[in-house]
């Protein structure tokens, strides 16, 4: 006997887009060694400072054979610039997510070697040109400095911060 195509279950509510995504994404979370997403969601809170912002979970790799107590390698991602600081300060890191926990999980932190793509982080504005009046009121502003250079100077910084003041009045 044939069964008839199932049909995706209705909600009848509001539903958040992780709630809605959950069950794709843990096979994938699973197949990288995460039992849940917690590490990957609460990381900013659990790495510390720099580290949080610098690095990023990649996969978490059980000893083989049972679940010892000396807990999981947890392989990171992290920018290059950083990759020699967090190296030098994986057990301060394995330590963090510990505590997080309540429990033993991480033995040891280890670099990945897949690069580090920071995600959604804020793109940095072009800086806009400052308008007309404020050229002209940074003009007026340093026309009396008598060096050619510390006038220049002077006269960038000035149009910098009008930009930036333009820029955030918007």
């Amino acid at each position: 006997m044939a069964k008839a195509p199932t049909q995706p279950k209705r909600r009848n509510r509001a539903v958040s887009v992780a709630d809605a995504i959950a069950g794709a994404l843990d096979p994938v979370l699973k197949k990288r060694g995460f039992a849940s997403r917690d590490i990957l969601e609460h990381w900013r809170a659990m790495a510390p400072k720099p580290y949080d912002g610098v690095s990023i979970p990649d996969k978490l790799v059980w000893p083989r054979g049972e679940r010892s107590a000396d807990g999981a390698t947890l392989y990171l991602r992290c920018q290059p610039g950083h990759a020699l600081m967090v190296a030098h300060q994986a057990p301060a890191i394995a330590a963090a997510v510990n505590r997080y926990f309540g429990y033993v999980l991480v033995g040891q932190v280890r670099l990945s070697a897949e690069p580090f793509s920071s995600g959604s982080a804020p793109k940095a504005q072009p800086a806009a040109d400052p308008s007309p009046i404020a050229r002209a009121r940074v003009g007026a502003a340093v026309a009396d400095v008598a060096d050619e250079g510390v006038r220049e100077a002077l006269r960038l910084l000035g149009l910098q911060l009008a930009a930036q003041g333009e820029t955030k009045r918007k």
